[in-house]
């Protein structure tokens, strides 16, 4: 017996031009031995005929304009007998004529309509188990993608946590699919510092992982090439937007560290806004900005704060604050702030906040939306305990050309912005010495004075400093060392006097810092608020 024949072309095999129909294609055998398919369309009235007519169909006697009925009849089929299951057509059994060439007689019909009654649940069990079958393996490969899908993915995150001195960092990502579209990152930066990721992609499942991975590759090439996390996020918005697949977008909080100073710097696309924790309470650190990928030309507002000692910040995605318990009551931001103000600090944070989140909705949960949590905490250190909050405030931006002279200018422009902070008329007349000399190196040394590279000065204040950023766009040169002045060495020749200015401006100002990178250099002037001359 052939095993590629159906069954019902092994029962018939006697009849050459035998024939199995249904609405799907099926390769069929004509009498030449021939194999091609024949279907019904939804719409040949053949179909219509079939299924309202139980019983032996004799296709010469039957008049349709039925392309079906036609190929039927080329390929000399006599009778067809539908198989019919609980009212729905399954198949159709078609006989060409007798080996005896005699007609059929009525015998003939009585026994072709009781097999019809016995094969139709039989042929209609053995499609279900067919499709069965084929949803079962179908299910099987899905899975088995899914599941390499889910370990690229989890090897796109970080391996390890950052291990900082004085600081501790946690971290919690939990898909509620077998992958995900939220994800975090860590990236170190120059100067020590620490950039670091949450982000969240709409939907869920594979296509929501993929603009994930997309996503993360454009954030850490922008994080490597510009400073500002503001400017990061306008870069990777643009980056996205002609190529993320429609209705999907990407909320994102990106924030820099500075371990020294406790420096934070942070933008926001929107994201779920982070918390920070001091002895004080809870408070939420905002920031403005539209999703990643929904328009071009975006900017994001961009804040500063100070992480003193004993102080940490949480950032989440909104898989936590929008799950449900069995009333549909959602955790929500408030619960998850109260709680954070609860917890007594230190470590434990986040698994005390997933089992608030387990009593909450119970037992038979299935987990909503991906959830991830980061925690930044700045260590407790004796010798310094302060838990002030400090607000930074931008007092002013502006750029100037890049032109001998020019830094005399930007120099007094500086103090005439910070005067009114209460400095005395010395610290006054120090910074402006530091400003002019740190312009004129900038726009010198950095900018080889090319006029179409101005020299950018932030100036921003909180309720300690004031710091003062003069940046350039000198690109691969590096900026020298601080080099004590000795005038013996320099009439030798053995001492050259690059670096003197910096010996200048670190006698001028209370803290000298230089944040260099690819492309640019800025130099750090930051003079305490309190005159403690």
């Amino acid at each position: 017996m052939n095993p590629k024949l159906s069954f019902w072309q092994r029962l018939f095999r006697r009849q050459p031009n035998a024939n199995h129909i249904n609405t799907e294609p099926e390769p069929v055998r004509s009498a030449q031995g021939e194999v091609r398919p024949l279907n019904i369309s939804p719409n040949d009235p053949l179909l219509a005929f079939v299924t309202g007519s139980p019983g032996v169909i004799e296709v010469d006697k039957l008049n349709l304009d039925s392309p079906t009925l036609a190929a039927l009849k080329a390929e000399g089929i006599k009778l067809s007998l539908p198989l019919v299951s609980q009212g729905e057509l399954i198949g159709l059994l078609n006989l060409g004529p007798r080996m005896s060439e005699q007609e059929y007689s009525s015998d003939d019909f009585r026994l072709l309509n009781n097999l019809a009654t016995q094969a139709s649940p039989a042929l209609r069990v053995a499609q279900l188990a067919r499709q069965q079958l084929a949803e079962a393996q179908e299910r099987e490969r899905i899975e088995g993608e899914l599941r390499v899908a889910r370990l690229i993915q989890e090897t796109l995150l970080p391996k390890e946590l950052p291990e900082i001195p004085g600081w501790r960092l946690e971290a919690f990502w939990q898909p509620a699919r077998e992958v995900s579209g939220d994800f975090y990152d860590f990236i170190f930066l120059p100067d020590n510092r620490l950039g670091v990721l949450v982000a969240d992609v709409t939907d869920k499942g594979v296509p929501a992982a993929m603009v994930m991975a997309t996503s993360r590759s454009i954030l850490r090439a922008a994080s490597e090439r510009i400073m500002e996390p503001g400017d990061v996020l306008a870069r990777a918005n643009d980056l996205l937007h002609p190529d993320i697949p429609a209705r999907m977008f990407v909320t994102c909080l990106y924030l820099v560290i500075d371990p020294g100073t406790g420096r934070m710097c942070y933008a926001n696309a929107g994201h779920n806004l982070p918390y920070l924790r001091s002895s004080e309470g809870v408070i939420e650190l905002r920031a403005t900005g539209m999703p990643l990928g929904l328009m071009p030309g975006m900017r994001y507002e961009q804040k500063e704060v100070i992480l003193d000692r004993g102080q940490s910040v949480l950032l989440s995605s909104d898989g936590i604050v929008e799950a449900h318990n069995t009333k549909r009551e959602m955790f929500s931001f408030k619960r998850l702030q109260n709680l954070m103000a609860e917890h007594q600090g230190g470590e434990g944070l986040i698994g005390f906040l997933m089992g608030e989140l387990d009593n909450f909705v119970g037992d038979d949960h299935e987990q909503e939306d991906d959830i991830t949590l980061v925690v930044i905490e700045r260590l407790k250190d004796q010798a310094r305990s302060t838990s002030q909050h400090k607000h930074v405030t931008t007092l002013a931006e502006f750029k100037i050309p890049s032109a001998p002279g020019n830094e005399r200018g930007a120099a007094r422009q500086v103090v005439d912005i910070v005067s009114r902070l209460g400095f005395s008329e010395k610290r006054l007349n120090r910074l402006e010495t530091a400003v002019a000399e740190s312009t004129m190196n900038a726009m010198e040394h950095g900018n080889h004075y090319d006029p179409t590279k101005p020299v950018e000065i932030t100036v921003r204040t909180d309720n300690e400093y004031l710091r003062i950023f003069v940046t350039d766009e000198g690109a691969g040169a590096t900026i020298p060392e601080s080099t004590s002045p000795d005038l013996l060495a320099k009439l030798e020749g053995t001492q050259s006097p690059r670096g003197w200015g910096l010996f200048l401006i670190k006698n001028m100002v209370d803290e000298l810092h230089i944040h260099s990178e690819p492309d640019r250099h800025t130099v750090e002037l930051v003079m305490r608020l309190k005159d403690e001359d």
